[in-house]
C-alpha cells in the first residue's frame, strides 16, 4: 500500500520537521537505487583501480584524454528536462487511475433510500444489485493487478470467495466460449435489470429513481472500463526508451568522466587532494536514478511494489460496506431526539479543548470588506 507519512509531518514549518522521515526504508530512494549505485560505484572503483595501478604512464596519459572528452560530452544530455517531464506524466497518470477506482457506497446509500422495505424480495435485490457492482470491480481488477489475480486465479475462486453464485460461473463460462473479450460489464447488466424488475414490481416507485440508480451503474462502468484502457494504453514505448537510455548514457560517459585520477606530478597546486571516493557523482546518481525509479513504481500502481495500492484491501472494505449499508442499517437510524441547542436554536460557537484554543478564529475578511465607497459616489446615477 502507498507509504503514509503525513501524520509525521503535520508543521512543516518547524525546524527539522522532515528529518524524521528520511529515515524510513519502506518505500524510501535507498531501497530503490541501492542496488543499481552498489554496481554503478564497483565499475567506477575497477576502472579506477585499472588507471592506477595496471596502466603504463603512456596508457595513463591517454586515459586521461578520455577522461576529459567524456566529462566535457556528459553535461550536454538535459536529464533534468527530460527525466522532469517523463516523471510528471507518469506520477499524473498514477494518480488518475487511482481517482478511477469506483467506492461503492453512494450506489448502496441510493439502494437503500430507493428500494424500501424489510422483506425478503427487497432485501434480496438490494444485496444482489451491490454485490453485482462489486463483482465487475474484482472482474476488472483481475485483468489490471496481480495483486488481485494471484487471489482470485480463477472464476472458481471468485465463487468460493463469495461474490459469484455457482449459476453465474456457468453463465460465464458460457458466454466466454462465445467470445474471449473481457466481461467485466456483465454484472452490472444483471444490475439494471434488477432495478427495472423492481420498478415494474412496485419496489421503486419513481422513474427519477431508476434513472439515478442506473446513472450511478453507468458512471462505475464508465470508470471500470477506463481502468482497462489505462491498462492497455501505456506511456508511448519510445519515451520510455528514450529517458531510460538518456540516463544510462549519462552515467556511462560520466564512469569515464568523473574519474578521480591522482594529481599531476607537475601539479601547481601543492594542496591539491587525492580524492578517492565520488561524493557529487554517488549522490547524482541517487537523485537521477531515483527520480527515474519513481517512475518505473508508478507507471503500474497495481503492482506489487511498496508505492502501488492495494487492491485486495479495498475489496475486502468495499463489500462489508456495500451489504452494511443496503441491509444492516437499512431503514435503521437512532431515535430522534432533542439535540443540546434545541431551545438555543443556533449555537454561539462550538466549544474548544485546551489544546485546540489557540486554533479558534473569527470569519476571515473578504479584499473588498474594509473599502470604503465615498458618499458622492454612492448616489444613484
Amino acid at each position: 500500500m502507498t507509504i503514509s507519512y503525513a501524520g509525521e509531518v503535520p508543521n512543516g514549518s518547524s525546524f527539522g520537521c522532515f528529518w524524521r522521515i528520511l529515515c524510513k526504508w519502506r518505500g524510501s530512494v535507498y531501497k530503490l537505487v541501492w542496488r543499481e549505485l552498489l554496481a554503478y560505484l564497483t565499475l567506477y572503483y575497477t576502472i579506477n583501480l585499472l588507471y592506477r595501478f595496471a596502466m603504463t604512464e603512456q596508457q595513463q596519459r591517454m586515459f586521461e584524454k578520455f577522461r576529459q572528452y567524456f566529462g566535457a560530452q556528459s553535461e550536454s544530455i538535459p536529464m533534468s528536462f527530460v527525466l522532469g517531464f517523463y516523471v510528471s506524466l507518469v506520477v499524473k497518470r498514477w494518480w488518475e487511475q487511482y481517482k478511477l477506482l469506483p467506492w461503492p457506497d453512494t450506489l448502496a446509500l441510493f439502494i437503500s433510500a430507493g428500494i424500501p422495505g424489510a422483506d425478503e424480495t427487497g432485501r434480496l435485490m438490494r444485496r444482489n444489485i451491490v454485490r453485482y457492482a462489486i463483482l465487475a470491480y474484482v472482474i476488472t481488477l483481475q485483468r489490471v493487478s496481480l495483486r488481485v489475480k494471484r487471489r482470485f486465479p480463477t472464476w472458481q475462486h471468485v465463487v468460493d470467495s463469495g461474490l459469484m453464485l455457482e449459476s453465474e460461473r456457468k453463465v460465464f463460462e458460457k458466454m466466454d466460449g462465445k467470445s474471449p473479450m473481457s466481461k467485466y460489464w456483465m454484472p452490472l447488466v444483471w444490475a439494471t435489470n434488477i432495478i427495472n424488475r423492481a420498478r415494474k414490481e412496485g419496489l421503486i416507485t419513481s422513474d427519477h429513481i431508476v434513472q439515478t440508480l442506473l446513472v450511478e451503474l453507468s458512471d462505475i462502468r464508465r470508470r471500470l472500463g477506463a481502468l482497462i484502457g489505462y491498462d492497455t494504453v501505456c506511456v508511448p514505448l519510445v519515451y520510455t526508451q528514450v529517458v531510460t537510455l538518456a540516463l544510462y548514457t549519462y552515467f556511462v560517459a560520466a564512469l569515464m568522466g568523473r574519474q578521480l585520477v591522482p594529481p599531476a606530478s607537475g601539479s601547481t597546486s601543492k594542496y591539491e587532494p587525492d580524492v578517492y571516493f565520488p561524493l557529487f557523482t554517488a549522490l547524482q546518481f541517487c537523485f537521477y536514478v531515483g527520480w527515474l525509479k519513481v517512475a518505473e513504481v508508478l507507471i503500474n500502481p497495481f503492482g506489487e511494489d511498496d508505492d502501488d495500492i492495494e487492491l485486495n484491501w479495498l475489496i475486502d472494505r468495499h463489500i462489508k460496506a456495500a451489504y452494511m449499508i443496503v441491509d444492516e442499517m437499512h431503514e435503521e437510524h437512532p431515535e430522534l431526539l432533542k439535540d443540546q441547542y434545541w431551545e438555543e436554536v443556533v449555537p454561539k460557537d462550538l466549544p474548544y479543548t485546551v489544546a485546540s484554543e489557540h486554533y479558534r478564529r473569527h470569519e476571515p475578511p473578504c479584499s473588498a470588506d474594509h473599502y470604503k465607497v465615498k458618499a458622492e459616489d454612492a448616489v444613484k446615477a
